[in-house]
């Protein structure tokens, strides 16, 4: 069965004509590149200066894509979803934290949103960031093969057990764990952390998930490493697989350090590498969990297609899809609609905590060159629609 992407009716269906026009509004203004880049610059700046901003962002970019400030908050949103056959993955957003009582602090954050999870039918797995839970310049460190002092290696070993902690209590809660990709100057140290809690905790199923940053060059070739890797030490592998969100961040680091970049020489192959990655995975799905998170059309319809192809059935546990909360919805309701699995990637928490996801979301949706972004056109489309059947 051939799923209609464009069927807007189906993508738009829980939003009245009132909350359609305040997102129409919010992408027309994160279409300006220049709004997005004054925003970007002095948003954080704002909030740490105690300005009066948070009200703004709360009721603006932060409720199109956060489900709220704490877990009850978010409550409406994943029942919302829930109606429509809609999972929910949530991530508490911290990241880049810089003390042990902050890493102590998002690990019982976790351990919190696992708790709230294991009540809610539609939650199965939440996601969580290394750089919450490990000081960014060990996993440089670490990444880099550099010599670690004592105190560095009992900051290693704390880091370790967190993470541990975190899959032990998915395991027992039979839940699972979305581990986030970062940049690759750290990422080293989060793929051998991962490696290892998958090793550990994946032997009966897959409670946690490494993520795959097709953007990068490398990563087709480390996702089938990664999956040797498992065969012979006799787990399964998760494997999540995204495009990737700091493309801008790694060219100029690259540029500046004088190294070869890690990023793809352009779209096409990025997008050459992602679809790679979906049949391979889908080839030996019996030995892979993966989840298809991403925005591009074509790449979920060609896992619909390779599993039509085997035969699969739509809510295999070891195939499903996800987008980000606020984003692609005529990819995630008629992928419901049509029996899959899917889920919305949903942060939440205080808003100075996720000031940094919400840049990047603003950023993605962002226009250098005037063009409407996609979201735009199908909210446009759907209202266009409504007013032409009278509602």
């Amino acid at each position: 069965m051939q799923i209609d992407f464009n069927n807007t009716k189906i993508a738009f269906e829980r939003y009245s004509n009132r909350r359609l026009q305040k997102m129409r509004w919010l992408f027309r203004g994160m279409s300006q590149d220049w709004l997005v880049g004054l925003g970007s610059r002095f948003g954080l700046k704002a909030l740490n200066w105690g300005l009066p901003v948070e009200g703004l962002i709360h009721s603006t970019i932060f409720d199109l894509f956060c489900g709220g400030r704490n877990l009850p908050e978010t409550l409406k949103a994943v029942r919302e979803l829930k109606v429509y056959g809609v999972e929910t993955v949530l991530d508490y957003g911290a990241e880049a934290k810089d003390t042990e009582a902050d890493f102590d602090k998002t690990l019982d954050e976790f351990l919190k949103t696992l708790a709230f999870a294991e009540e809610q039918e539609s939650l199965e797995i939440i996601s969580a960031k290394v750089t919450g839970l490990a000081q960014h310049a060990l996993l440089e460190k670490i990444t880099a093969a550099d010599i670690l002092s004592e105190a560095e290696l009992a900051a290693w070993d704390r880091a370790k057990e967190r993470l541990r902690v975190l899959c032990q209590t998915a395991l027992e809660k039979k839940m699972a764990l979305f581990i986030d990709a970062e940049e690759s100057w750290i990422q080293g140290a989060i793929d051998q952390l991962t490696d290892e809690m998958m090793a550990e905790f994946n032997t009966e199923r897959v409670v946690v998930y490494n993520t795959f940053q097709l953007y990068r060059h490398d990563r087709l070739q480390f996702l089938k490493d990664s999956y040797e890797k498992a065969l012979e030490g006799g787990y399964l592998l998760g494997a999540k697989m995204v495009r990737g969100a700091y493309m801008e961040k790694e060219r100029e680091r690259a540029q500046k350090m004088g190294y070869p970049s890690p990023i793809q020489p352009n779209k096409e192959a990025t997008d050459r590498d992602y679809n790679l990655a979906v049949l391979f995975c889908v080839e030996h799905y019996e030995r892979i969990a993966s989840c298809v998170a991403t925005h591009n059309q074509f790449s979920t319809a060609y896992q619909v297609e390779l599993m039509e192809q085997e035969e699969l059935p739509k809510r295999h546990p070891h195939l499903s899809f996800c987008q980000l909360y606020g984003m692609s919805d005529q990819l995630t309701f008629n992928l419901a609609k049509a029996g899959y699995r899917v889920s919305k990637y949903m942060p939440f928490g205080p808003i100075k905590d996720v000031i940094p996801y919400l840049i990047r979301r603003a950023q993605e949706n962002s226009s250098v060159n005037g063009e409407m972004s996609r979201e735009l056109q199908l909210i446009e489309q759907e209202l266009k629609r409504r007013k032409t059947e009278g509602y």
